[in-house]
């Protein structure tokens, strides 16, 4: 996870760089969302202990949130998901059109299009099984016409809501271990 969020960071600051983000970006709504988000971190109890390693996740959290927040806002993706918490209600999320994995970074493919996926699960009708359903998030045209700013924001985003989710996914398996450790305890006294 570390050379991930390695990678994320050096990522984040050559993004940085290019995009040259303005503070006029922060408007009243992205205010907004940014308290929704900040909130979501808060929620989390993990993150109120002050040791360093926890404390260091939180501060990279907070940073990773407010970037996702103005990222879904400066790409639209709040016309097709008005609520800001709804992202982290998906599955998964993909990038069509950029390549995405080590060997292909970045690179526009040839003829496609961009676009935004989200990805839930469905049931479908009366069975028990569930059905993946793709939701497309935001369309940006033909790759080969999308400028290099547009493109790097939307890896970005793609980016950071995998960083965030693989925290949330974490907290899940946290909390779930200690609940096994409490029945465990709970056990062990009874015998």
């Amino acid at each position: 996870m570390s050379s991930s969020l390695d990678r994320l960071k050096a990522l984040s600051g050559k993004l940085e760089e290019k995009l040259n983000v303005k503070e006029s970006l922060f408007d009243d709504d992205f205010a907004e969302q940014h308290a929704i988000a900040t909130n979501v971190i808060e929620k989390n109890p993990n993150l109120q202990s002050e040791s360093g390693v926890i404390a260091e996740d939180k501060e990279n959290r907070s940073y990773n949130m407010q970037r996702l927040t103005m990222l879904f806002n400066e790409l639209k993706i709040n016309e097709k998901c008005s609520k800001f918490d709804d992202i982290f209600s998906y599955k998964a999320m993909n990038l069509a059109g950029i390549g995405l994995k080590d060997d292909d970074f970045g690179e526009v493919r040839d003829g496609k299009y961009i676009q935004i996926i989200a990805i839930s699960y469905e049931s479908d009708g009366d069975s028990e099984k569930k059905k993946a359903k793709n939701i497309s998030l935001g369309y940006f045209g033909k790759g080969n016409e999308l400028n290099i700013s547009k493109k790097h924001s939307i890896i970005e985003f793609i980016l950071r809501w995998r960083y965030e989710k693989g925290f949330q996914n974490l907290d899940n398996y946290k909390h779930l271990l200690e609940k096994l450790e409490t029945a465990s305890k709970a056990t062990s006294a009874n015998n």
